[in-house]
C-alpha cells in the first residue's frame, strides 16, 4: 500500500557521513511507524532505528538518527562517523506499530548500496 523509493547511498570514507532518504507515495503516511533496516554481505537483515508518526526516535546506536518530513512524505536516515563495518545494503520500511522486527513491516524500499572504505 505505501511506495518507497531509498536515495542517497554512495562510497564514502571511514570517518564521514552520509543522509538517505526515502520517498514514500501514501497519503496516510504520518500513520505509519518508518523503520531503517540493514543488510551486509552474509549477514541478516538488521534493525538500525525506527521514528514514530509523532517523530519519536529510537536508535541504538547514537551515530545514526532518523527524521521525517509528513508533509513531504519523506524519511532521512543521518549518518554519521561510519565504519568500514557499516557497509550494507540499507532499506527504508513502513510499519502500523513502532517495533524493531522486521516482521511488523509491510512495505519495503528497494534499498540503497553505502559502502563505506577504511
Amino acid at each position: 500500500q505505501v511506495h518507497l523509493v531509498e536515495s542517497g547511498g554512495g562510497l564514502v570514507q571511514a570517518g564521514g557521513s552520509l543522509r538517505l532518504s526515502c520517498a514514500a507515495s501514501a497519503r496516510a503516511f504520518s500513520n505509519y511507524a518508518m523503520g531503517w533496516f540493514r543488510q551486509a554481505p552474509g549477514k541478516e537483515r538488521e534493525f538500525v532505528a525506527v521514528i514514530s508518526p509523532s517523530g519519536g526516535v529510537y536508535s541504538p546506536d547514537s551515530r545514526f538518527t532518523v527524521s521525517r518530513d509528513n508533509a513531504k512524505h519523506t524519511v532521512d536516515l543521518q549518518m554519521n562517523n561510519l565504519k568500514p563495518e557499516d557497509t550494507a545494503i540499507y532499506y527504508c520500511a513502513a510499519s502500523p506499530v513502532v517495533a524493531p522486527s522486521e516482521s511488523q513491516y509491510f512495505s519495503w524500499g528497494q534499498g540503497t548500496q553505502v559502502t563505506v572504505s577504511s
